[in-house]
């Protein structure tokens, strides 16, 4: 499903998602990530190991929203995991950049990311909900 300019550029601006999973013992689970835009993908990163990564490995279907108070886009997709450390490396870098200075983002790398492995969440865009005025 092809965004609006409106709804690109509102996703395109350093706001925070909130991913939904579905957990182990089949509950929603929500955690608040950084992303970036690339295309039509919503793209994310996150270490090895944590709960998110391990669900998704399991049950790849996932919601995801970006708000602004009534304005707000939900997306449903299906999540791909790039086990690529090297990928992985460059994208929490280039993600963290969309959020903060580089130099906290040198100090994350060096006080956590630079000894983790990085995963890549990719998420193609297969439906929007946007209300307010994202809508239509």
């Amino acid at each position: 499903m092809p965004l609006t300019d409106a709804q690109r550029a509102y996703l395109n601006e350093p706001r925070f998602a909130v991913l939904g999973i579905l957990g182990g013992d089949n509950s929603i689970w929500q955690t608040v990530m950084w992303y970036r835009l690339e295309g039509d993908t919503i793209v994310m990163n996150t270490a090895n190991g944590r709960l998110k990564e391990r669900q998704l490995r399991k049950n790849p279907n996932v919601s995801l929203t970006v708000e602004n108070g009534y304005d707000y886009i939900t997306i449903a997709g299906t999540a791909t995991i790039d086990d690529d450390p090297e990928r992985g490396q460059r994208e929490i870098h280039a993600i963290g950049l969309r959020y903060q200075s580089a130099e906290e983002n040198q100090k994350m790398a060096e006080g956590g990311w630079n000894n983790q492995h990085r995963i890549t969440i990719e998420i193609p865009i297969s439906k929007i909900v946007a209300h307010g005025s994202l809508a239509g």
